[in-house]
């Protein structure tokens, strides 16, 4: 189990977020293509899952003992390339081949081409469907390992995600932590106006699930959170992140237009700017 968070460990996966979100921009300038709200948004996320919660190795990613990843929302990829480079998985420079031709990180991870994706990401909610068969499986092997799995909140609309869940609960799969981007947006506008989701919280706890909200830009809240889920025994555990959609650049924050389309050279160069501001507080925050 992780130790816990003091202020150094704080500052540290906050600043590492925010130089996640610089090279995420970078990244979507060279590659003119790409998702750039949802993860900007989920930068702190997963700067904590890569250096805080999951037990892995980034040079042994076939290690047997690992915890499990599964990005069942895949459009978001681009954070988790770029803290999986940050974590030493690949070189950072392989980050500007983003969705070239032959590259191994297309615009949906790829499990085969990629070592440390544990999945290929395509259709919404087949990752759900395949953590629950993980968490499974690994509960008959007597495995030690956790299964992690994100999700969009747009993404639960898939039909699939409800049987997903509906298994998760009947089998009280308490190894496996649901991780859902309560974001409010989607391609096509406002969730809640192109299909409704709330009461969210009641949902998964009529599907048996414990069931947590925190503010997903609080890394602490975050770590809390994944600790507690591991303490559940007898429930499978979600914990619903509120964040802000293009976390950080403020042209960008809260607007479904940007959920799937890359910054141009003027809007990265105010993007880095703000992003650049930000990290400074960050660090003056802590001192």
């Amino acid at each position: 189990m992780p130790s816990p968070l003091h202020d150094r460990k704080i500052k540290e996966l906050e600043v590492r977020a925010n130089d996640m979100r610089q090279d995420l921009i970078k990244m979507l300038l060279r590659a003119k293509s790409g998702h750039s709200a949802g993860p900007l948004g989920m930068a702190d996320i997963f700067a904590a899952l890569y250096f805080h919660v999951l037990s892995h190795r980034p040079k042994q990613p076939a290690w047997k003992d690992r915890d499990r990843l599964i990005l069942s929302n895949g459009h978001i990829c681009p954070i988790r390339y770029v803290a999986m480079s940050h974590a030493g998985y690949f070189p950072k420079k392989e980050l500007a081949t983003l969705r070239q031709l032959g590259t191994r990180l297309q615009g949906h991870p790829e499990r085969e081409r990629l070592p440390g994706a544990e999945t290929t990401s395509g259709p919404l909610g087949e990752g759900i469907a395949q953590a629950a068969g993980m968490a499974y499986a690994a509960r008959m092997d007597g495995a030690s390992w956790h299964t992690y799995c994100v999700m969009g909140d747009g993404e639960l609309e898939e039909g699939i995600c409800w049987e997903s869940f509906l298994f998760i609960g009947k089998y009280a799969l308490s190894n496996l932590t649901v991780i859902v981007d309560r974001n409010n947006i989607q391609i096509d506008g406002f969730t809640e106006d192109v299909s409704r989701l709330e009461p969210l919280r009641d949902k998964f706890e009529a599907f048996n699930f414990h069931v947590m909200e925190i503010d997903g830009h609080n890394v602490e809240e975050f770590v809390d959170a994944c600790d507690e889920a591991k303490s559940v025994y007898k429930k499978p555990s979600v914990i619903i992140a509120h964040t802000i959609p293009g976390k950080g650049v403020d042209f960008m924050e809260g607007k479904p237009e940007w959920h799937g389309k890359p910054p141009n050279a003027a809007e990265a160069r105010q993007a880095l700017g703000e992003l650049r501001t930000l990290g400074g507080k960050i660090s003056s925050e802590h001192e």
